[in-house]
């Protein structure tokens, strides 16, 4: 998938793809960041999202003088008509709170946003990971979090206004958020330190000490998005190798504890000759290609053509399709699945699959092949959707229309 944000990140960062992340701190500019950063996100297009959903905490939170607010400090109950109690966003409140200096805190904008639906998609096609945008709007001399760590990498989006930060090296390496031991003081190195200006980005690895204010700015506000990319770690990949060991009787069998003389030598001697063929059945590549390809379909608009049959279609998995080819035919890899083809319809189904939004009429004429029948099939399966109105105005600008593939 081919999105303006992955081309401006790694133009910023000096990056030729995902494969610098987790590995050091970066920072640098976007070239002429005003259009692109407005077409991401603006304050009152946040605010407006805050608006007309149903939110709270940890979700939704607000905070001022570095301390988290109560919730009725920026929430109310309102009534329906038929006394059914939502919590909704105080806007009057949240305006009050504004004024005066506070940092409002969305997490998961992706959710409820195309836009940012759409770009943790495409971050998640180029990492290989998954992606979600926390969201920071900070008012006035407001401070932000306290110096703390992350247990994922996180790419940092200054969008309008300016923010000051400071950026220390690790106190533990790799840190996790289940871990063998805390990692509660803080590093003394200081890595860099310095203002995000709009269209400065930032990559934090996992375990660096950072921290965010506008103490020292007075009037005006910061906007910037948060990106927490979540890499796998050998602990995961070794969860997911006992998962597949319960295919054997063997490794389901009971550990032997009576009836001898407490050395078990023996048995982790046979404990070890079954483990390394396990292992280099189920390597490290096996685990990372079967995380991508059964990966459940994500949430979608499905209609099932009460509404006619679809005109546009866009691939909505959370990492690229799989596209074998076997002699005549071709698979589809994706969502835990494998749908079998046609080889002849190869091109078209790299056309449907490669993340953009796509004309189905446009795709059956330059093909030759009827798309009508693939796409079907592709969403009927949870691979592709049809392209709604929110996504097609959330790849506006930013993803292309043209036929492009990035499958593999």
């Amino acid at each position: 998938m081919d999105h303006r944000l992955i081309g401006a990140i790694e133009n910023a960062l000096g990056w030729e793809g995902s494969a610098p992340l987790g590995v050091r701190f970066a920072r640098g500019s976007m070239e002429d960041p005003g259009r692109l950063c407005a077409r991401l996100l603006t304050p009152k297009r946040l605010l407006d999202v805050v608006m007309r959903r149903s939110l709270g905490p940890p979700q939704f939170r607000c905070f001022q003088h570095g301390t988290e607010l109560h919730p009725d400090a920026y929430l109310s109950a309102q009534l329906t008509r038929r006394g059914q109690t939502l919590t909704m966003a105080n806007m009057d409140g949240l305006a009050r709170l504004m004024r005066s200096g506070c940092t409002l805190v969305l997490d998961a904008l992706d959710v409820f946003d195309p836009t940012m639906e759409i770009a943790c998609r495409a971050l998640q096609w180029w990492s290989r990971e998954l992606v979600q945008v926390n969201t920071y709007l900070t008012t006035a001399d407001a401070a932000g979090f306290s110096l703390h760590w992350d247990d994922h990498d996180v790419v940092i989006i200054q969008l309008s206004g300016e923010k000051s930060w400071q950026v220390r090296g690790p106190s533990r390496l790799v840190p996790m958020y289940r871990d063998a031991a805390p990692n509660a003081e803080p590093s003394n190195e200081i890595v860099w330190a310095g203002t995000m200006c709009q269209g400065d980005v930032m990559h934090i690895p996992r375990g660096y000490w950072h921290q965010a204010t506008r103490t020292d700015h007075g009037a005006g506000h910061s906007l910037h998005l948060t990106f927490g990319i979540v890499k796998r770690t050998r602990v995961d990949y070794l969860s997911w190798l006992a998962d597949q060991a319960r295919q054997s009787e063997w490794f389901r069998a009971d550990l032997h504890r009576w009836g001898g003389d407490g050395d078990h030598t023996e048995h982790d001697d046979e404990l070890a000759e079954h483990l390394l063929p396990h292992l280099r059945a189920c390597g490290v590549d096996v685990y990372l290609a079967a995380r991508e390809r059964d990966r459940a379909p994500t949430r979608h608009v499905a209609t099932f053509g009460v509404f006619g049959p679809p005109t546009e279609v866009v691939c909505v998995t959370d990492f690229p399709p799989h596209i074998e080819r076997h002699g005549d035919t071709v698979e589809v890899v994706a969502v835990g699945k494998r749908v079998t083809f046609a080889g002849r319809a190869e091109t078209a189904l790299r056309t449907l699959l490669s993340g953009h939004p796509v004309n189905i009429a446009q795709t059956t004429t330059a093909t030759g092949v009827n798309a009508m029948v693939l796409a079907e099939t592709l969403i009927r399966e949870g691979v592709c959707a049809e392209l709604t109105d929110a996504l097609r105005s959330g790849c506006t600008g930013l993803v292309p229309t043209e036929t492009f593939s990035n499958t593999s």
